[in-house]
């Protein structure tokens, strides 16, 4: 294991119609994946990804499985383009099971049908409509706690997302979400962002779903993680499957403290971290997590080769 490197694995709001497209053209392993995926779901998620329509690439409970599914194509291409392997590995969220799938944890075929069954219930905990989330900006991580508290009302909305030193998201019931939104813009946020989504993640609102998730874990397959998993619940890594399995079950309805995520991963020496994904959102993000760690991206062909030629150096 390259002691200085981590892989970390996006989550929902990575993905986009043609995902890996370039890549899928020129390694068939990519292909190859998504064959497994369509077997364990039953439909052709990569024609989904390939050619939409948008709509229902983004329904919750096709989003999560075309990201693990991407995530875990890319982590097999680099397992077989590249001898460099991560000492530590994290995801954003829904990333944490493709985290899971990359330690060994849970095998792939269950991580997808877990990960449908994930959206399906974070769908049917919250009527379309009921909830809402919002990105606030320049305001700090106390300020935004407070603010939602006095804007509940009775009703539920909290600091859900620490994804980045002043880029925190809120999720909630929606009116008390467009109160919260409205008492960050007063106090000076420098932008406060309703955001498309149909379910608010993270919030107590998910408790529900995480019961039903629990039951569904009980029938799976764990094994201990042979890289060193970084979970979002406590941006530590957990003690034993126990810990771990319980970290998942309060992930749904807790808030994912990436910004400590990463600061505890820099903190053991990783100097970079390749996000193992569609899309760029966690590298930038990163960035600003912990300042000098350099950040690398997988999802196209020549992002691909720049990597893999600089772990080739033994960097």
């Amino acid at each position: 294991m390259t002691q200085t490197l981590a892989f970390v694995f996006p989550g929902q709001g990575s993905q986009a119609v043609g995902m890996l497209a370039g890549l899928a053209e020129q390694h068939s392993l990519i292909g190859d994946t998504f064959v497994e995926a369509a077997d364990a779901l039953g439909y052709d998620l990569w024609q989904l990804c390939l050619n939409g329509p948008e709509a229902e690439l983004n329904r919750t409970d096709r989003t999560q499985p075309a990201i693990l599914a991407a995530s875990i194509a890319l982590w097999r291409l680099w397992l077989a383009h590249s001898d460099a392997r991560p000492a530590y590995v994290a995801g954003h969220s829904l990333g944490e099971y493709s985290a899971l799938v990359a330690a060994g944890v849970i095998g792939f075929a269950d991580a997808l049908r877990l990960v449908e069954r994930r959206g399906q219930l974070m769908q049917q905990a919250v009527a379309e409509g009921e909830g809402g989330m919002a990105a606030i900006l320049g305001l700090a991580d106390e300020q935004i706690i407070q603010l939602c508290s006095e804007a509940a009302q009775g009703e539920v909305v909290s600091a859900v997302n620490f994804n980045a030193p002043g880029q925190v998201v809120i999720a909630g019931q929606a009116a008390a979400v467009q109160r919260a939104t409205e008492a960050c813009k007063n106090a000076g946020a420098k932008r406060a962002i309703a955001l498309p989504v149909s379910v608010p993640s993270h919030c107590a609102l998910m408790r529900p779903a995480a019961e039903q998730l629990a039951q569904d874990f009980s029938q799976l397959s764990w094994q201990q993680p042979d890289i060193t998993l970084v979970q979002n619940v406590t941006a530590r890594p957990a003690a034993d499957l126990d810990a771990l399995r319980q970290q998942l079950v309060e992930q749904l309805y807790s808030p994912v403290r990436w910004v400590e995520s990463i600061e505890y991963i820099a903190g053991q020496g990783v100097t970079d971290l390749v996000e193992c994904g569609p899309g760029k959102v966690l590298s930038g993000l990163n960035k600003r997590c912990a300042k000098g760690v350099a950040t690398h991206n997988l999802d196209t062909a020549d992002g691909f080769a720049a990597a893999a030629a600089r772990f080739a150096q033994g960097v």
